[in-house]
């Protein structure tokens, strides 16, 4: 099964040690730019998204998978196409971009997401099975704002700290301008 997600993804299937050795994971409190989005928006904007979201180390959200949750291969789909650099590339051999997708009803819940593109910083690293995550601290608080409306992030970043998310946006736009 994970040999056929791979290859769905366009990634080869590697070894369980160089996949854990692989993924970063944000600082345990940290802010992490969470944008709300959904398999119905356009791929061009997904993938511009998810090119602003790489440089933010930031996480591409979904409410639900394209099929429902019985059927992974739509959304393995997506995510290849979205998250490809070259979107030409067919295959394993494809460059992807450093970005992770979550499919979460849960968080779309607890902000009350009802439209996308919406943004929100989050505390801790939302990527984390819920059961790993810490119950009482920072990483189980949500969003204190969420921005909407399609815009590029920075610029959703700025109304996120007009707002009065000063502090939670600096890190992420301190790295959007570095790049």
């Amino acid at each position: 099964m994970s040999r056929r997600l791979a290859e769905a993804l366009g990634l080869e299937a590697p070894a369980t040690m160089a996949v854990a050795q692989a993924v970063t994971r944000a600082p345990a409190h940290a802010w992490v730019p969470v944008l709300f989005v959904s398999s119905s928006m356009p791929i061009a904007t997904l993938r511009t998204y998810a090119g602003q979201l790489e440089r933010a180390r930031g996480v591409l959200a979904f409410r639900g998978m394209p099929g429902g949750l019985t059927r992974v291969g739509p959304m393995a789909k997506l995510s290849a196409q979205i998250l490809r650099l070259d979107p030409g590339c067919e295959g394993p051999a494809c460059t992807m971009r450093d970005v992770q997708l979550i499919i979460d009803p849960i968080l779309f819940r607890q902000h009350g997401i009802a439209r996308v593109p919406a943004l929100g910083l989050l505390p801790g690293d939302p990527t984390k099975p819920y059961c790993e995550r810490e119950e009482q601290g920072p990483a189980s608080t949500k969003a204190s704002h969420l921005v909407y409306g399609d815009a590029a992030l920075f610029g959703m970043l700025e109304t996120y700290a007009r707002l009065g998310g000063k502090e939670e946006v600096r890190d992420a736009q301190t790295r959007l301008e570095r790049r």
